[in-house]
């Protein structure tokens, strides 16, 4: 029986590859950690998540949201596993980093049709289907590899992570807890700054050492990825409009809104690890603990994960790829993952399960699927096919990729879940079938 070769054991990777076994097709997979670790990954395990552990909105009316619900549809491994090892995270879905990544290896090793090789693969398959789902740290060697075979330069970006604290170590006597607008439970921890004491906070922070950037790297940040500190040097608000918004926040002690105020969100089942939202950071680590402990309730903060800044790699898609994610020089090769310009964790893995089910289907020779716009994956696709190629740049889910309605709704909310219901109703009726979804 024929086999389909991917390469990568990311999120994009697992969800290609657990997709084609469980149709019955052999599948070889590919990692090269832990022979060959990458600057942000701490493990061997597949599928980590080397920056937050959450994976964004579970709201249904939400853009992240949607893409879950499509994810399901199409019957995600990843999802599965996120359920079986969620942190409380008000209306996110957020996982225990490190259960979540051995619940996702341990599924895929036991698959009897899903064959593991933990080496690093230094080429592109000529022979056979193929997905390269190596993500945005792929190995310099593949790099070249990929960039020879399109002909065209790859592009990258700085991605910055944001550091861990151990509860333990908080001030409480500082901190509340309550989730922004009251949405879920009190699942956050809050740190409020007064006005005095976000303006000592954000000089140091201006004044802080940072890591520079390689010889062979460019200092070129994807804005989803912002660090604190770039940030902040775009004006003293700036991060008060930013990720330190204090709004649908009120302080207990005093009744009214914080001047400012950091939320610090839960890593792990047991609560004794929580991440600093929003906080990307490419200061060097003394700097960080120096800095970051001149905030309310972490003045003793224990840092178990400071934040670090990697390369990420991607390639120009509207040149490279069409919207069945298969590359326009090379049909028997997909790509799935951030290597294609999407952005965020969700968005690889949907990528994922998609190249699968075509990298199937051109196995089987048979019609590949080509998701309607109207469909929040189906308008991803599009927008990163599409795009400008002298401009283009990496792409979340949201909304702004939907095409209008035929009746225009003024009320966001209402607008939101008309965009919802049509996305649903548009989505392909083989993947309900096949995952035995109830939408």
């Amino acid at each position: 029986m024929k086999k389909i070769t991917v390469i990568g054991g990311g999120l994009a990777g697992c969800e290609a590859a657990y997709r084609i076994a469980q149709q019955g097709i052999p599948v070889d997979l590919w990692e090269m950690r832990p022979k060959k670790m990458t600057p942000a990954h701490q493990s061997g395990n597949l599928a980590e998540l080397v920056c937050s552990n959450s994976l964004k909105s579970d709201l249904p009316d939400s853009a992240q949201g949607l893409l879950k619900r499509e994810m399901r549809q199409m019957g995600s491994l990843l999802l599965s596993c996120a359920d079986q090892c969620r942190v409380p995270a008000g209306s996110a879905l957020a996982v225990d980093r490190e259960r979540f990544s051995e619940l996702v290896t341990e599924t895929i090793q036991k698959h009897p049709l899903i064959t593991l090789y933990q080496e690093e693969r230094v080429d592109l398959p000529k022979e056979g289907v193929a997905i390269v789902a190596t993500g945005p740290l792929t190995s310099e060697a593949l790099s070249r590899e990929i960039s020879q075979f399109t002909g065209a330069e790859q592009l990258f970006f700085y991605d910055a992570v944001a550091p861990s604290v151990t509860l333990e170590s908080l001030d409480l006597t500082k901190i509340f807890r309550a989730s922004r607008y009251g949405r879920g439970e009190d699942d956050y921890y809050n740190c409020p700054f007064t006005k005095e004491e976000y303006e000592t906070f954000y000089q140091a922070l201006l004044e802080a050492d940072v890591a520079q950037p390689h010889d062979f790297e460019t200092d070129h940040v994807f804005s989803g990825c912002m660090p604190i500190e770039v940030m902040a040097r775009r004006g003293v608000d700036t991060l008060r409009y930013g990720p330190m918004r204090p709004v649908g926040l009120t302080v207990p002690e005093t009744g009214k809104r914080a001047w400012a105020l950091l939320q610090l969100r839960q890593e792990n089942l047991e609560g004794t690890v929580f991440g600093l939202v929003g906080f990307q950071t490419r200061m060097k680590w003394g700097d960080q603990a120096r800095v970051f402990r001149l905030i309310p309730g972490l003045e003793q903060a224990e840092f178990v994960r400071y934040g670090v800044m990697h390369r990420n790699t991607y390639v120009n898609a509207p040149h490279v790829l069409c919207d069945t994610l298969q590359t326009r020089l090379q049909p028997n090769l997909f790509l799935a993952g951030q290597i294609t310009g999407v952005e965020g964790y969700m968005e690889s893995a949907a990528t994922g399960i998609l190249a699968g089910e075509n990298a199937v289907r051109f196995l089987r020779r048979q019609p590949l699927i080509c998701l309607p716009e109207t469909t929040m994956l189906g308008a991803l696709l599009r927008f990163i096919t599409t795009a400008d190629e002298k401009h283009f740049q990496p792409m979340n889910a949201n909304f702004g990729l939907l095409p209008p309605l035929e009746t225009p709704i003024k009320d966001k909310k209402i607008r939101y879940q008309a965009y919802t219901e049509r996305a649903l109703k548009t989505f392909p009726t083989e993947w309900k079938k096949e995952s035995g979804s109830k939408e």
